[in-house]
């Protein structure tokens, strides 16, 4: 049985002002080619499919196509709502619509007899197990497991062994002829961020890897943007996000996850490179060495750190030269601090010029134009007095 596994979509992303959805749409055809391709049999997207919870109508169309797309051929298509998401939204809108047309949705915890657990069978008679768990916050985990588990003892565990509980529960069904398969939206301890996930929704909320039991043949995970691989008990990995999100992504991979598994192997993983997203890159240095280094990048899109004070304009003069630049910073080095311990001088008696030069004395700013464009200013609003 072939599986992709994918995750992380976030469509409707907007970075520093710049709309990716053109991006997006030319990453998510990109991955619906890949599934044709390899001909796989089971598609698991594993949360966060949009960047906000209120997505705007563009980008749910965008999403509902590739969903209908990959579940063409006749492919099984498994979806979870991720912490972005909205799980009412996801549950109660798209599981009804999309369950018309043969997928599987699951926007909140389920027990294994209302969607939890699914068992599909492949075109070529093949059947997996799928145990299906969205994002937990930890707020939602204390409801859950009392929903799911029936049990108000369970209240007093810790995040993760409330989870580990509810995994356990829908991996109940795993048989020893099916490929059993989990998928979830969390955050495994062992696992390196991929650099624009929300940091307050993964601190302190981690889950440990034999959470998931020995007779999974493939953990399918979502949350962290950066493919990567996970030691445990079964297979395990993080399909990472189809295009760089953030500037702090710029080194990560751009895949989907081809998964091989039988009842009776371990199954394979082998991740394949998607196309369709600019890349992303950082330059530091002078004005003149960042726009010489700019040269060379290509069409990514441009983060710079200016190594110079700050002067009237410059942020302009960047992006002038270097159209493709979304974020331009000074350097923290050559960022303006206040004098600490010094001696505050009086404001009586002095002149809003005086003052002004202070002020740009104590940002640092050396640039006479601002001096002079202040007093030209001042001279309008006082009328020369």
């Amino acid at each position: 049985m072939k599986i992709l596994h994918t995750a992380d979509w976030h469509v409707g992303k907007v970075l520093k002002n710049q709309p990716r959805i053109d991006e997006q749409k030319a990453v998510l055809r990109d991955l619906v080619r890949v599934a044709d391709q390899e001909d796989v049999d089971v598609v698991i997207v594993a949360g966060d499919l949009f960047e906000t919870a209120a997505p705007n109508p563009q980008a749910q169309g965008l999403v509902l196509r590739t969903l209908m797309d990959l579940r063409g051929g006749g492919r099984q298509v498994v979806v979870l709502a991720g912490n972005h998401d909205n799980p009412r939204l996801v549950q109660d809108v798209y599981r009804p619509v999309l369950g018309e047309l043969g997928l599987h949705v699951v926007g909140t915890p389920q027990r294994p007899d209302t969607g939890g657990t699914v068992t599909l069978e492949t075109r070529s008679g093949e059947r997996a197990v799928v145990a299906a768990l969205p994002f937990l916050s930890h707020r939602i985990a204390v409801r859950a497991a009392e929903v799911l588990l029936h049990d108000p003892s369970q209240h007093n565990q810790d995040y993760a062994n409330r989870v580990k509980a509810i995994i356990s529960m829908l991996c109940a069904g795993f048989t020893a002829d099916t490929v059993n398969l989990v998928t979830t939206h969390a955050t495994l301890l062992g696992g390196r961020w991929g650099g624009g996930e929300r940091a307050v929704q993964l601190l302190g909320y981690e889950v440990p890897p034999d959470a998931f039991p020995t007779n999974t043949h493939y953990a399918a995970l979502g949350h962290l943007h950066r493919y990567q691989q996970i030691g445990g008990p079964c297979p395990i990995a993080y399909s990472g996000s189809p295009l760089a999100l953030d500037f702090g992504e710029e080194e990560n991979q751009s895949v989907a996850v081809i998964v091989h598994a039988t009842p009776d192997s371990r199954a394979s993983i082998r991740p394949v490179p998607l196309k369709g997203g600019r890349t992303l890159a950082t330059l530091r240095g002078t004005l003149d060495e960042v726009v010489a280094a700019g040269a060379e990048a290509g069409d990514a899109f441009l983060r710079v750190i200016l190594t110079q004070k700050a002067s009237a304009g410059l942020a302009d003069v960047v992006r002038e030269k270097l159209p493709n630049t979304l974020e331009v910073q000074i350097d923290e080095k050559f960022r303006a601090r206040a004098e600490s311990g010094g001696v505050t001088r009086s404001r009586t008696g002095r002149s809003p010029n005086d003052l002004f030069a202070d002020f740009l004395a104590e940002k640092e700013i050396d640039d006479p134009r601002l001096g002079a464009m202040f007093t030209e200013l001042l001279e309008d609003a006082t009328g020369g007095h």
